[in-house]
């Protein structure tokens, strides 16, 4: 007795044969069976052909069925790709991993061919991805420079190397491109003054800053409109004065969400420049704000857009300034008669002489990231140096140091055998 083979169809190939029936039943017509299965009369023709022949039900499987493709990774390849995927670059999302293959192995191989192929190995994905909420997407502004967004990101980005470190930056709201970051202890005014004077050296000034409300931006119970910084209402605070200096308009957002661009930044940092860091073996924050600028280099040509308008709206710095003379912490001080003004218990004086008129008035000191000082007076810039000791304490420090004083311990002495002491009943036993 002859057995046949038997044949599994997948779902196109049993829905074709159920049209083909009703077809060889004449309930359809060949021009309805093609409308139905979407395909043309030549195709229908064919395969009722096939399907009258021996072959059958056969003659509807894919021919390609159970053939290797022709652009099928070869088997070294493929373990190659999952041993790297295990162990060097374990950890790492796909998208990453088919970038870093690509610089650092010069293994080239789409995302979706690397994806199948660690599946099929049996490695589930690094993170799954949650279920997008409903939100109103915000349009991007229209040309670079018009809005910065800025913002710190906490977290374990040496993973556990060395200590936990902020990460401090800032995006453009158009292009979606990292203008600036640095690595600080914490967030603090200082990394957000090193976030602008490189995103003034690289593109120049935007025409506003876009934070969360933090005081480092702002001390007081209300938030300023844009028309009441725009009429003179000043900061308080040091990052304040020196965006007031260059009029830069702060805006201030009322959730995550608001600044949802550089929210999705630090969620791409955390995934990808963790994983640099950890390649690279940074274990403090020296080093890895030596890796920060290649990174953002490389993130800027992964993931920036075009604006709708190409011609950018960033400003130079007004005045001929240097960037690092405009974002500096700022402290008034006024000048004694002798020339000189205190500053953190330090006196100080201006290089150079000191008009007449100046002193016992106030002066502006500016402390520089670099640790410089400088004061601007009558529109010259002068550098701050110590001023030299008085006399007094030049004194003091010339003093020979007196000798410590030795302390004479006594010993208590016991009294002698013929002390008159020892002729009394009561001490003759001692």
């Amino acid at each position: 007795m002859e057995t046949r083979e038997a044949i599994t169809l997948d779902k196109r190939a049993q829905q074709r044969l159920y049209v083909l029936n009703h077809v060889l039943t004449g309930e359809l017509t060949a021009t309805e069976a093609a409308d139905y299965v979407h395909v043309s009369m030549r195709t229908i023709r064919r395969l009722l052909r096939r399907y009258r022949s021996d072959e059958g039900a056969a003659a509807l499987v894919h021919g390609n069925r159970g053939r290797a493709p022709a652009n099928r990774l070869d088997d070294d390849l493929r373990a190659r790709l999952v041993e790297l995927a295990t162990t060097t670059y374990q950890g790492v999302n796909r998208a990453h991993l088919a970038d870093l293959l690509a610089e650092r192995e010069g293994i080239v191989v789409a995302e979706r061919t690397l994806r199948r192929v660690l599946t099929e190995a049996g490695l589930p994905p690094v993170r799954r991805r949650r279920p997008r909420r409903h939100h109103r997407r915000r349009e991007r502004m229209s040309q670079a420079g018009i809005l910065l967004q800025v913002d710190g990101s906490r977290h374990d980005w040496l993973e556990g190397r060395g200590p936990w470190l902020t990460l401090v930056g800032g995006i453009d709201d158009a292009t979606g491109r990292v203008t600036g970051a640095t690595f600080r202890e914490q967030e603090d005014t200082a990394g957000y003054l090193e976030t602008l004077v490189q995103t003034a050296h690289r593109h120049g000034l935007p025409l506003g800053l876009y934070s969360d409300r933090h005081g480092i931006f702002w001390k007081g119970r209300t938030i300023p409109t844009l028309a009441e910084q725009f009429a003179g209402k000043g900061s308080t605070t040091q990052l304040g004065q020196a965006l007031e200096a260059v009029a830069i308009a702060w805006v201030a957002a009322r959730s995550p969400e608001a600044k949802g661009r550089i929210e999705r930044l630090w969620g791409t940092a955390q995934d990808r420049l963790r994983i640099e860091l950890r390649l690279a073996g940074a274990s403090t924050r020296e080093e890895a704000n030596v890796i920060l600028p290649g990174w953002i280099e490389r993130h800027n040509a992964r993931f920036a857009v075009t604006p709708a308008d190409p011609e950018p709206t960033w400003r130079p710095v007004p005045g001929g300034l240097e960037p690092e003379a405009v974002f500096c912490f700022r402290h008034r001080r006024r000048v004694a008669r002798d020339g000189t003004f205190t500053l953190a218990g330090e006196s100080l004086m201006l290089a150079g002489r000191v008009e007449q008129h100046r002193l016992g008035r106030r002066l502006v000191v500016s402390e520089r990231l670099d640790g410089s000082r400088w004061a601007e007076v009558d529109g010259a810039i002068h550098r701050v140096v110590p001023a030299p000791e008085r006399p007094a304490a030049l004194r003091r420090q010339g003093r020979t140091p007196k000798a410590p004083e030795t302390r004479v311990v006594k010993v208590p002495q016991r009294p002698a055998a013929d002390h008159p002491w020892r002729r009394y009943g009561v001490f003759s036993n001692r």
